[in-house]
C-alpha cells in the first residue's frame, strides 16, 4: 500500500505529526507496535497527564546542540496546545512550577481521544499491533511490518529512546539511523533517580521515605525541589531534574539541605537556645531523622560551647554545600527520558529531516533533546511533531 508519508511510532510526537500532516492534505500511515497508541501519555501524570508547562523556554532543555530546539519551540508554542485542549473541551489545571494537567481520574485518555479525533479529521490511517521488520529506501521508502509491506515518499521515525522498557520501549530510532549513517549521541537514562555506594547506602537507608527541600546543582546548573531518600538512594522532584545533568560517577552533587537559611543558621539558634544539640535546633527546621543523620559525624555538644566560626564551619560544608557521589542510576526501567538520541547536527532545525536522506525525519525523545521535568519533554513532542507535520 502506497502513501505520501509513514510514522513509526503512535505516541505524543508520532500522532502528532501525524495529524498535522493528515490535515495539510498528505496520506498518513502511523504504525504502532503496541496494542494501543499513546502509551506514555496515558499514564503520565499518575494517568492526569502533565501536558505541557507555561515556562517551556529553550534554556530548559539539555541538548549536545543548546540552540537546536528554538526554532520548532518558538514557531509551536505552549500555547498552541493549549489552545487545542481548549477547543476540545478537556479541563485542566495549573499544579506547581507551571505544570499543567488534564482535571479528573484516567483524564489523561482525553489527550490521546483528542490526537486521534484530530487525526480522523486529517483521514490519517492509524494501526497498532503492527511490528516494523525493515525499512528500506530506493526511489521511496518500503517498510516491511507483520500486517504487510508500505511505501511511502517521506518516513518519520517517532519511536522514542530506551526509557520505560515495559511500555514497549526500543532502540528501533537508533538502528534506523545506523543503517543510513546519521550520527547518534550516546543515550543515557534522564529523569532518573540516583544511587550510590554502599557507605552512603548506610545512612541513606536510615533516612528512607524522608522527603525534604533542596537545592541541588551540579556546576551552574541547580534545581529547587524535593529530594526523596529510598532504600536504593535519592529520587524526588529535584533529583531526578538534576539526573540529567549527571553523566559520570566522578561527578559530585551539591546538596543545600536548607536552600532558605544562611550559613549562619545555627549562629542564629545558638543566640536563642544555647543549650540545644545542634540536631535539635534543626529538627526544627528538617525532618527529624535528617537533622539527626546529618549530626551524627559532629560531636553532640551543645550550641552555646560552639565557636560562632565552628558553627558556621559546621554548617557550610554539612548543611548548605554537602558534597553527594552518585554511583549510577536506576536505569532505564525508572527513567522518564532517555538523554541523547539523534546527533541534532545531522537534522533541519525548522523540519528535523535528516540532512544526508532526505525525506527521513526523527522526531520527539528519539531525538538529542531532553526537557526538564514537568511537562517539558511532551512540549518537545509537540513542537517536534509540528515541525515535521509542516514538511513531511
Amino acid at each position: 500500500m502506497t502513501f505520501d508519508t509513514i510514522i513509526i511510532g503512535g505516541g505524543a510526537a508520532g500522532l502528532y505529526c501525524a495529524m498535522h500532516a493528515g490535515q495539510r492534505g498528505r496520506r498518513v500511515l502511523v504504525l504502532e507496535h503496541n496494542a494501543e497508541v499513546g502509551a506514555k501519555i496515558l499514564i503520565s501524570g499518575g494517568g492526569r497527564c502533565n501536558f505541557t508547562n507555561l515556562g517551556v523556554a529553550p534554556d530548559r532543555f539539555l541538548a549536545t546542540n543548546p540552540h537546536f530546539a528554538r526554532s520548532a519551540l518558538a514557531r509551536h508554542t505552549q500555547h498552541d496546545f493549549i489552545a487545542m485542549v481548549r477547543k476540545h473541551g478537556i479541563d485542566f489545571y495549573e499544579k506547581t512550577l507551571g505544570q499543567l494537567f488534564c482535571e479528573g481520574p484516567r483524564s489523561s485518555q482525553k489527550i490521546v481521544r483528542m490526537l486521534l479525533d484530530e487525526c480522523a479529521a486529517g483521514g490519517v490511517d492509524v494501526r497498532t499491533e503492527c511490528a516494523v521488520s525493515s525499512v528500506k529506501l530506493s526511489e521511496r521508502f518500503t517498510v516491511e511490518t507483520s500486517a504487510g509491506a508500505f511505501d511511502s515518499e517521506t518516513l518519520v521515525i517517532a519511536t522514542g529512546g530506551l526509557s520505560i522498557p515495559k511500555l514497549g520501549a526500543t532502540p528501533f530510532a537508533y538502528r534506523v539511523a545506523e543503517q543510513f549513517g546519521i550520527p547518534l549521541v550516546a543515550p543515557r537514562a534522564g529523569l532518573v533517580p540516583l544511587t550510590f555506594n554502599e557507605q552512603d547506602m548506610t545512612w541513606m537507608r536510615a533516612l528512607s521515605g524522608v522527603s525534604t527541600d533542596v537545592r541541588v546543582s551540579i556546576g551552574k546548573t541547580a534545581f529547587r525541589e524535593a529530594a526523596l531518600f529510598t532504600h536504593k538512594g535519592l529520587s524526588g522532584p529535584a533529583i531526578l531534574q538534576i539526573s540529567s545533568y549527571w553523566a559520570t560517577p566522578t561527578t559530585y552533587l551539591e546538596v543545600d539541605w536548607l536552600p532558605d537559611a544562611s550559613e549562619d543558621v545555627l549562629v542564629a539558634a545558638k543566640r536563642v537556645q544555647p543549650n540545644a544539640l545542634p540536631k535539635t535546633a534543626l529538627s526544627h527546621v528538617l525532618p527529624e531523622r535528617l537533622a539527626t543523620v546529618l549530626c551524627a559525624a559532629h560531636p553532640p555538644r551543645p550550641l552555646g560551647e560552639w565557636k560562632d566560626e565552628a558553627l558556621i564551619t559546621f554548617a557550610q560544608r554539612t548543611l548548605k554545600r554537602a558534597l553527594l557521589k552518585p554511583h549510577g542510576t536506576e536505569g532505564y526501567a525508572k527513567a522518564e527520558v532517555t538523554v541523547g538520541g539523534i546527533d541534532t547536527n545531522a537534522l533541519s532545525q525548522q523540519t528535523m529531516e535528516t540532512r544526508a536522506v532526505p525525506g527521513l525525519f526523527f522526531i520527539g525523545e528519539a531525538v538529542d533533546v531532553t526537557g526538564w521535568l514537568g511537562g517539558y519533554n511532551f512540549q518537545w513532542a509537540w513542537s517536534s511533531g509540528w515541525a515535521a507535520g509542516q514538511a513531511c
